[in-house]
């Protein structure tokens, strides 16, 4: 005889069992530790060169602590901060270098990558050669750069002697990096050449994205070519400027190795920045309490010139 099944029996047979709920616990487990094992080694290395540092260095902001002392690091609240304030001329030197620096880094180097960018951007033949041309300075070390540029600020350097020729004698120039009042100036000329072709790039991809349309519109409406850039690129450039401005701003307070390199803070500290004198506080005089108090005040600094730009920057609509 042949067995009959019942349709209740071919659903109940074609009916997928029901998963545990054991087993769904253990596989959610299973990918939270595969998960938190591919983020352990940016996690550990967070920790370890960011996170750490920054808290030990607030810490010790508010100590006396040496790299090397028999003396034992004592908690000594702000006292570091006052002596820095009332008692280091130097630190109030390097502040005032900073800003000097970054007010004129921030607009020329930012309006000189504007320009390079809208020339750049023309479909003229040569145009990607000059690209790479004005970004061959990005991509060389700065190190490297300022070398170079130590070797052709010397009194018998280079620029001299092009200052010498084209003038004929009559200006021999000057000990760039050796006068106090044109050491600094050596060193923004040098930084404005070394990064112009970064944020040319930033500015030539926001003009880019800029809707031929627009332009279109408005020279049937009769606009010239300042016109155009007033109403119609400057505007929609907007978020590009908020970007170069900002990163040029906070590079520009971190002025580091030029000075260290060229200057080492000279001529009587004609060329000292606060990340300078935090590094040589910290390291060659082995002061580690008072380098991280610096190192705080420049944070702090930094931060409130960021928030300042960010409001002042800000989509009003």
């Amino acid at each position: 005889m042949t067995a009959t099944i019942s349709p209740d029996t071919r659903a109940a047979s074609a009916t997928p069992k029901p998963v545990s709920r054991r087993k769904i616990h253990h596989e959610r487990r299973s990918a939270r530790r595969a998960g938190w094992a591919m983020a352990a080694p940016a996690v550990v290395l967070l920790l370890a060169f960011l996170i750490v540092p920054v808290l030990l260095g607030f810490v010790l902001s508010f100590t006396n602590a040496r790299l090397v002392s028999p003396e034992p690091t004592t908690f000594t609240g702000l006292d570091n901060f006052v002596r820095a304030f009332t008692a280091d001329p130097t630190f109030l030197r390097s502040l005032v270098n900073t800003f000097c620096f970054a007010a004129v880094v921030v607009p020329v180097q930012a309006g000189f990558g504007l320009l390079l960018a809208i020339l750049v951007n023309r479909k003229i033949r040569g145009a990607v050669a000059f690209r790479v041309i004005f970004f061959i300075p990005v991509v060389t070390s700065i190190v490297v750069v300022s070398i170079l540029w130590k070797f052709m600020y010397q009194p018998d350097g280079l620029i001299n002697s092009f200052i010498d020729s084209i003038t004929f004698g009559a200006w021999q120039g000057t000990a760039w990096l050796n006068n106090p009042s044109t050491a600094l100036t050596a060193i923004i000329v040098l930084s404005i050449w070394q990064a112009v072709g970064f944020h040319m790039l930033i500015w030539l991809s926001g003009l880019q994205t800029i809707p031929q349309e627009l332009y279109e519109a408005a020279r049937i409406d009769g606009a010239g070519t300042w016109q155009q850039f007033r109403n119609v690129t400057w505007p929609c450039l907007r978020p590009t400027r908020v970007f170069v401005l900002i990163t040029i701003t906070i590079a520009a307070l971190g002025l580091f190795v030029q000075i260290d390199v060229m200057t080492q803070g000279g001529p009587v500290d004609a060329t000292s920045t606060l990340v300078y004198h935090a590094v040589r506080m910290g390291y060659h005089q082995q002061q580690i309490g008072y380098g991280s108090a610096l190192s705080l005040v420049f944070f702090v600094l930094v931060l409130i010139v960021a928030l300042v730009q960010r409001f002042l920057t800000r989509d009003k609509d």
